[in-house]
This record gives structure tokens, C-alpha cells and sequence, in this order.
């Protein structure tokens, strides 16, 4: 059987994973299980827990559950689950290794590549965290889209009449709109917005929040150190919530929640959908204001529009329904089950990407500007931290943005390259994503200031890439712009695998290592390099080999593997190794 790319739907709450088999996107189950819950958990009696198991656990032993992970992607936090502390990355790993496992057996076949899906207004270092996430799974990710994106390819997949769709997509823990277009197959955000702390699992805290003051009033007790009773609280409120999409009222019943002197202390409450929607009404508002912004940006009316699509477990709340339904004057399309369907759609660009024949392809759109600061001369005075901007928000991608910039002092030689993401127009009030120095410059000719190029690409998955050229003398600098704290080396992406694959769920994680398959390396090389590495120097050499590249480009590979090869120190092993993982990444 052919190598199959999957489709996943990495989500805060749930995640799935799904194929197109004879033109038709579906998805693969375990057992009666469609979806999985994004949980996992460490039991003294059952050892690693994913999914089901691990959500069950939640109530019982919170403080070795965990959920909603991704909401902490490309952050520096850390968890601890089994005495062992554990990157985000990390955790999302267990999650997408256990999706893996669905697919190998449901197909029959190893899986290997996987096109994963990710909020449209995830930042660059949430998307690279993403893409550790799956290299840590053992998947070689082949492309990150956008959740509406992948929600519209999954509608578009059989509508061939032009249509302008707004995407409404409330997951467990974030939200993004997207004004899509679909004409003929092909699928244009033409803008989006969203918020990635806003989502099911806050509508839970609130009402949870609700039912704790009214146990507190009633027994004058708290429970807000008490994890577990906060725990059960979370649950039964999100039971609450569930029941309240199909009836009026419901009922949060938790016995034994505490003990004073001796005697137990029960929760009975009873909750309708009115006081429900009023106690929650300030979170849908905020949606409401992300519908509005990304009409203004598209340039569109409300009488624009041709549907709207409803993604995201969430959007089953009746107030949601009306919320959208009331500010489109549409009826909502949810015909696809919202909890599939971005993993539909993921199937669908995966098929693409494999060459199955599927009559849609992808445009997607930036969800932020894009520049460098920048400094101008006024009077003879230096003014600042401006914010020039490269790429604007919501440019279709992939693209390629160059501009010339001068230095302030016509003797200057070096120039610091902040690059950063965001709307304002101080560069410091937006998100730092890197800086580097170039240095070297000169000038054209006497008098003349020196001049650096900034070229900026912005690729299929959202990643940057950043190049600074000093047109005179040549000196160029190549960057992947991420967010440094966040970002994994090669290094400590293999530590983490070989973590992974000493715990029980997840027996013969590693490939099998064949020193005949890899670039001999030099006999005094003074860094060790590791397994990781070795295999991103045998997929440059098989590129090179392959003579599909450009002259330039082959150079630029050889002489970074040049250098990977004679690194001096593990510290710089790990930069150079950084670096040609991000340049196989864009020329594969």
C-alpha cells in the first residue's frame, strides 16, 4: 500500500484523525469512538493514559491529568505528570502518537506524515510547537492549516457554485472566524480573526465558578484548594452545558464534594438555559466582535454573505446558533458534525498534498502583519522603535515580501534585525520573534550610506523565514524566525522521542538506526552528533543527490551540512542543526 498522509485535528478539548478513501473524507475510529479527548494522565496502577482513560481520571487524580494543553502551546510552561516534567510539546505528542496508533490500525499500514490543523490565529511559535508536537510523535508533519480553513475544504469539497462563507468556529479552547471563498474547488480565506483563549472550556468555568459560590454560601466552606472537588466541579459543569444544548434546565448533582467535622457536604443545584446564556452572555460577545472585524478587513457586508459554517463542539449552544444567525441574518450550515469536521478537512488537504484526486485546493491568508523595526532621522533627531511592516495581515500565503532599508550613519557597518508580529505601529509593543545582527556592511561609494535587504517568506505553514543581504558586499544571514523560548532543538526533539519510547504506550517508538544509511561523519568531529541529526544529514544528502534543486540552492545546502559536520561545540551543533531542519523543511 502507498505511503498515506492523514489528516488530524489537534484539538484543546478533543482531537481526531481521518482519511479520504475513493474520494470521500472519513474518519478513524476506536472502537465507537470517533473523537478522543486531548487528556493525558499518569495512573500508579494503569501507567500512561490518553483519551478516554485519561479524562476519566481527571475527576479522580487531578493533579496527574492534564487538558487543554494546547492552549499553552509555544509557551514555556512546564507540566508534571508521573514525577517526570513534560514541555507542551511533550504532552501533545502522547495525544498525537495515540492518534497515530488509530490510524496504523485502522489501515493496516505504518503511518508516517500527517497534515495537522491549528487555530487561524495561532502565532508562529504555537505552530512550530505544533510541528515538534507531531516530530516528537514520530510524524513528519507536511503541512499546518488553518481549523476554518480545513472546515471550508470539508464544505467545499462537493459545492462547486461560488459562494462566500463565514467560517464560526468555537472549539473547547479557541475561537477564530474566517471569511472564506469557494469558487470552483478552490478555497480563499479572504480574512480571519479569532481569540485563542476563548472557548468551551470557559463557558465550563464559568458555570463551575457559579455552582462553587453557591456550595460556599451554603455551607460557608470553600472549596478552591480542594483540586479534586474543583475537578468533579469542572466536569459536572460541562455535563451541565452539554444537556443544556437540547433542554431547558438541568440539574448538577455532587455528593460528597467536602467534610465538615465529620459530617459530608453535597452540591444540589438546578441551572436553565436563560440563566446559563445570561451568566455566559460576555463570552459570546466577544465573538461577536470578531465577526465584525474581519468584515472590515475583507472589505465585505453582512449581505455579502452566502453561509455560514458552524465549527467546533461549542457551537451546539442554542445561543451561539442565535448569536450568528442574528448578526448574519443567515441560517447557519452545521450539516457536517462540528466536531469532524476540521479533521475532514485536514483529510482533504492531505489527499491533496499525497496527489489523490480531490477537486480542491488551498489559498490560505497571514493572520498577522509582519516586519522589523525600523529608525528615521527627523531634524537630527533619531526617532525610534517604528514598526515597518513587511507582510500585511491577512496577504495570501505562501509569499515572498523584500524591501530595502538604510543604516542611520553613512560609516555604520552592522545593523540588529528585530523581527516581529502584530498590528501596532511601535515595533516594541508587538510580539518579539527574533533578532540577529548582520554585520560587514558597506557602502556603494563615499558619502554613501550602507543599504541591507530584508526579504521575508512566509510559507504554506505559516512559518518565517528571514534573509538579510548586504547587496555590496554579498554578506547574507538566513533565519527561521520563531519564538526562541519556545523553540525545541533537533537535540531536545529526539531527547523527548527517547523519553517517550521508554513508557508503555509507546513500545518500538524509535526507528530502527542504520549506521549504513547515514552521512559518514568526519573523524575528528568534536560534537557528538546524535541520531536526530544524523537523519537530517541523510535527507540532505539524498536531496542533494536527487538534482532537483537550484545551483544556489544545493550550494547553500552543502555548505550548511558543511558545517553541521565540523561543529565545534554541542551548543552550536544544535544551532546549525536547527537551521538545516528549517531549510530541508522548505525545500522538500
Amino acid at each position: 500500500m502507498s505511503d498515506i498522509i492523514v489528516g488530524i485535528d489537534l484539538g484543546t478539548t478533543n482531537s481526531a484523525v481521518a482519511i479520504v478513501q475513493d474520494g470521500v473524507p472519513r474518519i478513524l475510529s476506536k472502537g465507537d469512538q470517533k473523537i478522543i479527548p486531548s487528556v493525558v494522565g499518569y495512573s500508579k496502577q494503569g501507567g500512561w493514559l490518553v483519551g478516554r482513560a485519561a479524562l476519566n481520571q481527571y475527576t479522580l487524580d487531578p493533579d496527574n491529568t492534564v487538558r487543554s494543553i494546547k492552549r499553552d502551546m509555544g509557551s514555556d510552561r512546564r507540566v508534571t505528570l508521573g514525577g517526570r516534567e513534560f514541555t507542551p510539546q511533550e504532552i501533545s505528542a502522547f495525544i498525537l502518537r495515540e492518534l497515530k496508533a488509530i490510524a496504523e490500525e485502522n489501515l493496516g499500514q505504518t503511518v508516517t506524515k500527517a497534515v495537522i490543523t491549528v487555530p487561524a490565529y495561532f502565532t508562529n511559535a504555537q505552530r512550530q510547537a505544533t510541528k515538534e508536537a507531531g516530530e516528537i510523535a514520530g510524524l513528519e508533519v507536511v503541512r499546518i492549516i488553518n481549523e476554518p480553513t480545513a472546515a471550508a475544504l470539508a464544505y467545499g469539497l462537493d459545492h462547486e457554485d461560488d459562494k462566500m462563507a463565514l467560517v464560526y468556529d468555537l472549539g473547547g479552547g479557541t475561537f477564530d472566524v474566517s471569511l472564506v471563498e469557494m469558487t470552483g474547488g478552490v478555497v480563499e480565506v479572504r480574512a480571519s480573526h479569532g481569540d485563542t483563549h476563548l472557548g468551551g472550556d470557559d463557558f465550563d468555568d464559568r458555570l463551575a465558578e457559579q455552582a462553587h459560590q453557591i456550595f460556599s454560601q451554603k455551607h460557608q466552606v470553600s472549596l478552591q484548594d480542594n483540586r479534586l472537588a474543583m475537578a468533579r466541579l469542572n466536569r459536572a459543569a460541562e455535563a451541565a452545558k452539554v444537556h443544556l444544548s437540547d433542554f431547558p434546565e438541568a440539574n448538577i448533582r455532587e455528593e460528597y464534594l467536602a467534610e465538615q467535622e465529620a459530617i459530608p457536604l453535597h452540591l444540589e443545584m438546578k441551572i436553565t438555559r436563560a440563566e446559563f446564556e445570561d451568566l455566559t452572555k460576555d463570552l459570546l460577545a466577544r465573538t461577536t466582535a470578531s465577526m465584525e472585524k474581519v468584515l472590515t478587513d475583507a472589505e465585505l457586508e453582512i449581505e455579502d454573505l452566502d453561509r455560514v459554517l458552524l465549527v467546533g463542539g461549542s457551537t451546539r449552544m442554542p445561543a451561539v446558533w442565535d448569536l450568528v444567525s442574528d448578526f448574519t441574518q443567515l441560517e447557519p450550515d452545521a450539516e457536517i458534525n462540528p466536531d469532524e469536521v476540521v479533521a475532514l478537512g485536514a483529510a482533504v488537504q492531505a489527499a491533496i498534498i499525497a496527489g489523490q484526486p480531490v477537486d480542491s485546493i488551498l489559498v490560505d491568508v497571514t493572520p498577522y502583519s509582519l516586519g522589523i523595526e525600523a529608525a528615521t532621522m527627523v531634524g537630527g533627531q533619531i526617532i525610534p522603535d517604528i514598526y515597518s511592516i513587511l507582510i500585511r495581515r491577512n496577504t495570501t500565503i505562501p509569499v515572498t515580501k523584500e524591501q530595502v532599508f538604510r543604516t542611520l550613519y553613512p560609516d555604520q557597518d552592522a545593523v540588529q534585525v528585530k523581527v516581529y508580529q502584530g498590528e501596532a505601529p511601535i515595533a516594541s509593543a508587538n510580539t518579539l520573534l527574533d533578532e540577529f545582527l548582520i554585520d560587514g556592511l558597506k557602502s556603494a561609494g563615499r558619502g554613501q550610506h550602507p543599504t541591507v535587504n530584508v526579504r521575508f517568506d512566509f510559507d504554506v505553514n505559516g512559518m518565517l523565514h528571514v534573509t538579510a543581504i548586504d547587496p555590496v558586499s554579498g554578506n547574507r544571514k538566513n533565519v527561521s524566525v520563531q519564538a526562541t523560548q519556545a523553540r525545541l532543538t533537533p537535540h531536545e526533539i529526539a531527547s523527548a522521542r527517547e523519553r517517550l519510547s521508554e513508557m508503555d504506550m509507546f513500545d518500538n517508538f524509535d526507528e530502527d538506526d542504520d549506521d549504513d544509511d547515514v552521512i559518514e561523519l568526519t573523524a575528528d568531529a568534536p560534537a557528538t552528533i546524535d541520531k536526530e541529526t544524523k537523519a537530517l544529514l541523510q535527507r540532505a544528502k539524498s536531496l542533494l543527490e536527487a538534482n532537483k534543486l537550484t545551483t544556489e540552492q544545493a550550494e547553500q545546502l552543502s555548505s550548511l551540512v558543511d558545517q553541521v559536520m565540523q561543529a565545534s561545540n554541542q551548543g552550536e551543533l544544535d544551532e546549525l542543526s536547527e537551521e538545516l531542519l528549517d531549510m530541508l523543511f522548505e525545500l522538500e
